[in-house]
Order: structure tokens, then C-alpha cells, then sequence
């Protein structure tokens, strides 16, 4: 049976993109569907993506809210999707220990840098900025803390001769684009 998922954006949603991509006619297509697009901001580029593929969305504007309120809300409006996994794609809000709880080794994210090296955020500018001729792009389990969670799986991104951020951002995301829904492959099967 596949695994009915929700995909957290906050903007574009470009790694939200490939994943749709692979359960309509690439790797996840027997494995997983995606059941609802959510973001904390109604402006998020990537819901009118969804939207215009038929796909279920819904936004809570997290702005002036409370971390556990705005959880809660969110919460709430889950509670109707009967979710296996939530993937996180660029969401950029840390949930709160409540939520996690509720969705205990459900929570699935993608982080732009090797999770034991760097945490939180701007991890190609960290990469760039330190002159790193690789970096890592890490799959994980979400817990209570800040990209702290059990590593699933790494992927490195070859940084040799990149001169800009906006090139090592490139790099990256062709890798996180591949890579996340070959990992959500392993996890699903």
C-alpha cells in the first residue's frame, strides 16, 4: 500500500517539485502519495505548483504565532490526512516537541550540510564561506532539537572550482533534488 505523505514548504519548493515528480512517474510512483502540500505562509511559491497538478493544499500563516500554537493548528488540520511520513522540503519552522511526538519517526528532512558539522541555517553559505571542496547533503529523522535527529543517510556535493554561493546552491540542489526521493525510496519500501 503506498504511504500517504504531506510535503512542508515555506517557499518555492523546489525539493517539494522533484518529490511530486518521483511519486507521479519516477521512483516513488508505487511507493507513495502525496495526500496535501502544506506551508506556513499563504505566499509560498510551491503551493501554486501543487495546486495547478490537483494536489491538496492548505497554509497556516505561522507569523505572530506562537511555536506550540501554530503546531497545535497545524495539528489539528492534519488530523484528517491519516499521514504515514511528513516530509520536510524548505520548511523553514523548528517544531515543537508536541508535534514530533505526535508523529514519532514520521518526520523526514533534508539539510544542506553534513548535520554533525553544521545545524540550522545557510548551510551552502557555511560550506561556501569555510571553502570546502565538499560538503554533505544530510537525510534525517526530525526530533526535538535544531537538525539533530538519527541520520538516515549522506550524500556528498563536490564544491571543487565553485567560485560563487549561487553555484555551490546549484550543486546542491541537483544532488538534494536526486537524492531525497532515493532516500524516501529506501524508507518506503
Amino acid at each position: 500500500m503506498k504511504k500517504r505523505i504531506a510535503i512542508f514548504i515555506s517557499g518555492r519548493g523546489s525539493n517539494m517539485k522533484a518529490i511530486v515528480e518521483q511519486c507521479q512517474t519516477g521512483i516513488l510512483k508505487d511507493l507513495a502519495e502525496v495526500v496535501l502540500v502544506f506551508a506556513n505562509k499563504q505566499s509560498a511559491g510551491g503551493l501554486e505548483y501543487a495546486n495547478e497538478l490537483g494536489l491538496a493544499t492548505a497554509s497556516i500563516e505561522s507569523k505572530g504565532l506562537k511555536r506550540t500554537t501554530f503546531d497545535q493548528k497545524v495539528l489539528t488540520l492534519l488530523s484528517d490526512y491519516n499521514l504515514d511520513y511528513i516530509v520536510l522540503a524548505g520548511y523553514m519552522r523548528v517544531l515543537s516537541s508536541e508535534f514530533v511526538a505526535a508523529y514519532p519517526k514520521q518526520i523526514i528532512n533534508i539539510h544542506p550540510a553534513d548535520t554533525t558539522q553544521h545545524q540550522g541555517l545557510n548551510g551552502y553559505d557555511w560550506a561556501f564561506e569555510e571553502g570546502l571542496e565538499t560538503t554533505k547533503v544530510t537525510v534525517h529523522y526530525v526530533d526535538e532539537g535544531l537538525d539533530t535527529g538519527t541520520i538516515i543517510a549522506q550524500h556528498s556535493v563536490d564544491l571543487k572550482g565553485a567560485v560563487t554561493l549561487e553555484e555551490v546552491e546549484r550543486r546542491g540542489l541537483a544532488v538534494e533534488h536526486y537524492f531525497y526521493s532515493k532516500t524516501l525510496q529506501g524508507i518506503f519500501e
